[in-house]
């Protein structure tokens, strides 16, 4: 790894990509002004690595030869192997630059890429869920339930925007309410514990689901999320309907906890496609109740205004942003950039 040009631009063509748990998206970015070219979603678990999955599925369907690489992963960056955290991938870097020709590569959490997306959506690509009484150019927050759950802070300081990765879908997370005392019971715990990420995703929606109706003694009829969520959605199922209902209310309460620990008055973001499916349960009263209920700063909860990003790319939109213009960004690289 170069230590003399750490800060260096990427140099163009560069090849962008959003490796989640279950799908992998990927664009080029052939200079600073250009759009970048879009290739179709692929599922991670149709290639047994990544090298194949970019061979196949980018560099075998262009002329145009990447010189660099930006990869949001979802996993903690250490080391020469980076570990994907919800499927079998592994990133080598060193491998892409012999193998697949790359020159570059630097490599960022996936909640990190979405935190670049923030710091610039246009309104057009975020719904919001209750009013807004301000828009603030200030720290934001950005979490996503889907394979798992991602969390990232986004902090401006001195005119710039600085993301803060890390695993913060992994904190615990309790009971509250007379109704979270009968169902906490019957939740499937990790390791003797309760973490955000056992509730506020996609099988942990069915695990909010299956505890309601073992509290309810009724027998759980659903196994797969899309299921929990459509029923509950169109209010045919009432125990999926209640699901629904604590998600939401579970993910405001975690949302308030992240507004207030990173003071984001700029706003707090939900990414991920469970979020977009359920932008009509997020905008009955549930969610902004849990998000305000801070006491003794509920009228200072009440001014932060919250969106749904609505982007479908956003990731790679926000990897695009920082490719363009990196000085606008304090992303460290050290640890994270592999050179040829």
């Amino acid at each position: 790894m170069s230590k003399n040009s750490e800060n260096d631009p990427l140099i163009f063509p560069i090849l962008i990509g959003d490796i989640g748990g279950t799908n992998a998206r990927f664009s080029i970015l052939l200079d600073a002004f250009a759009e970048p070219r879009q290739f179709p979603t692929i599922h991670t678990a149709d290639y047994p690595t990544i090298d194949e999955a970019i061979q196949k599925n980018v560099l075998d369907k262009t002329s145009v030869q990447p010189r660099s690489a930006i990869l949001a992963v979802a996993g903690p960056i250490q080391g020469d192997e980076i570990p994907l955290t919800n499927c079998n991938w592994v990133v080598r870097p060193r491998a892409l630059i012999d193998d697949l020709g790359f020159s570059d590569v630097f490599i960022v959490n996936d909640f990190e890429a979405q935190a670049l997306a923030v710091a610039a959506l246009p309104a057009d690509a975020r719904e919001p869920i209750g009013r807004i009484e301000t828009n603030t150019v200030a720290s934001r927050v950005v979490l996503g339930p889907g394979t798992g759950l991602g969390v990232a802070g986004l902090v401006h300081a001195q005119h710039m925007w600085f993301p803060v990765p890390g695993e913060g879908g992994h904190v615990d997370i309790g009971p509250r309410s007379d109704r979270d005392f009968e169902i906490f019971p019957h939740l499937v715990a990790i390791e003797g514990r309760i973490a955000a990420e056992q509730l506020l995703c996609g099988r942990g929606l069915v695990n909010i689901y299956q505890a309601v109706c073992a509290a309810s003694g009724i027998e759980a009829q659903w196994t797969d999320p899309a299921d929990v969520t459509a029923h509950g959605l169109s209010g045919v199922d009432k125990a999926a309907e209640e699901t629904i209902s604590l998600f939401v209310t579970y993910l405001g309460r975690l949302a308030g906890d992240l507004a207030l620990i990173f003071m984001a008055r700029g706003g707090v973001f939900l990414a991920g496609g469970i979020s977009q499916k359920i932008i009509p349960a997020l905008k009955k009263p549930e969610f902004r109740t849990a998000f305000e209920d801070k006491a003794p700063h509920s009228a200072l909860m009440g001014s932060i205004p919250t969106f749904v990003v609505t982007h479908p790319q956003a990731a790679l939109a926000g990897l695009a942003s920082y490719a363009r213009t990196p000085t606008d960004y304090g992303l460290t690289t050290e640890g994270r950039r592999w050179r040829r």
